[in-house]
């Protein structure tokens, strides 16, 4: 069996990739590395003893991505990770976010829906807006979203509903997750990200090497326990298996729906603080932050409902988010000296 995942060396895509290889199943990565870097596939070989095939291409370019389904005929499932994911960013440039996150979307579903090739999307919960129920179930009705990062995933998710109403053979999984952390038990791979983090627990762990100077924590008088903002982070593994489980279940389904949509989380939610002060405990490590003023487009608060998940699919989160950050922290050592 071959899977072709786009953005496959970035965070999510490459712990993916190490999963399936380690399941024997041969991989295709596509990755244009504006994001990510060419030495996690060093660490995908490292850990499975074998590596992907690796193709620097661009997922939004037509002649790129026929020339890649003409040489791999063939593919028999696609893991669609390859997008712009800041939610700052995409409110400062959000053209750069459209044409991005929709014209490589709109390449892939081409080639999968020609060729009835199951696919699975990298969706996310914020195309729930701020919800009015929590914990948030898939029947929660899509609130607007709150940033173009989050339009992309909601008008993405439209597409392909779309796609399957029009070609009923074809099907697609989406997945709506929540905050992945942590990194693999081998340190070898982990978030990794290219300039600045957007995301809080690498800044958080650069933080605590010395890299950055001070951990922001954006809104601390939100209406929650201690006024910070609660998501539900869920280590990366667990994730990636998510991806595994529902990329076997899409290709051993027998019922007739085409486009199903899950959520993928722990069930509960922890606030910025508290996330903190559970680093704290795991590491032995002091955070330095400051409270500061909010940041446009954030939801306050976000956990998931994981009952469908575990119910049709028969996966469930197994990592603690004390053993998530505890990875994180091994990771951003290991890092450290990899490049001192």
């Amino acid at each position: 069996m071959k899977i072709l995942i786009t953005g496959g060396l970035g965070y999510i895509g490459s712990h993916v990739a190490t999963l399936l290889l380690q399941n024997g199943v041969d991989v295709v990565v596509v990755d244009n590395l504006e994001n990510s870097r060419i030495q996690v596939l060093d660490g995908i070989t490292s850990i499975t003893g074998s590596a992907p095939v690796f193709k620097k291409l661009d997922v939004g370019n037509e002649t790129q991505m026929d020339e890649l389904f003409t040489e791999h005929p063939d593919i028999e499932g696609v893991i669609h990770f390859a997008a712009y994911k800041s939610v700052g960013e995409s409110v400062s440039e959000p053209l750069r976010y459209y044409k991005n996150n929709l014209g490589g979307l709109n390449q892939l579903l081409k080639h999968s829906i020609n060729k009835t090739i199951p696919f699975i999307f990298s969706s996310s919960c914020t195309v729930y807006g701020q919800s009015e129920n929590l914990p948030i179930s898939e029947d929660e009705p899509l609130k607007p979203a709150t940033s173009p990062y989050g339009n992309t995933k909601k008008i993405g998710e439209q597409i392909i509903q779309d796609c399957c109403k029009a070609h009923p053979d074809f099907s697609t999984i989406l997945l709506r997750y929540f905050n992945p952390v942590g990194a693999h038990d081998s340190a070898k791979i982990g978030e990794y990200p290219v300039g600045v983090p957007q995301n809080l627990v690498p800044f958080l762990t650069q933080t605590v090497k010395g890299i950055r100077p001070v951990l922001k924590v954006f809104g601390s008088s939100y209406d929650t326990p201690d006024g910070t903002c609660i998501r539900d982070y869920i280590h990366v593994m667990d994730l990636a298996q998510a991806h595994v489980d529902s990329l076997n279940y899409l290709l051993n389904k027998q019922n007739s729906e085409s486009c199903e949509v899950y959520n993928v989380g722990t069930g509960n939610g922890v606030s910025v603080l508290e996330l903190i002060q559970m680093f704290e405990n795991a590491t032995g490590k002091k955070v330095s932050y400051e409270l500061s003023e909010p940041r446009t487009g954030d939801t306050i608060a976000a956990y998931a409902d994981v009952s469908k998940i575990e119910r049709e699919i028969g996966w469930k989160a197994r990592y603690s988010l004390e053993e998530a950050l505890s990875s994180a922290w091994k990771w951003e050592e290991m890092l450290h000296k990899k490049l001192e």
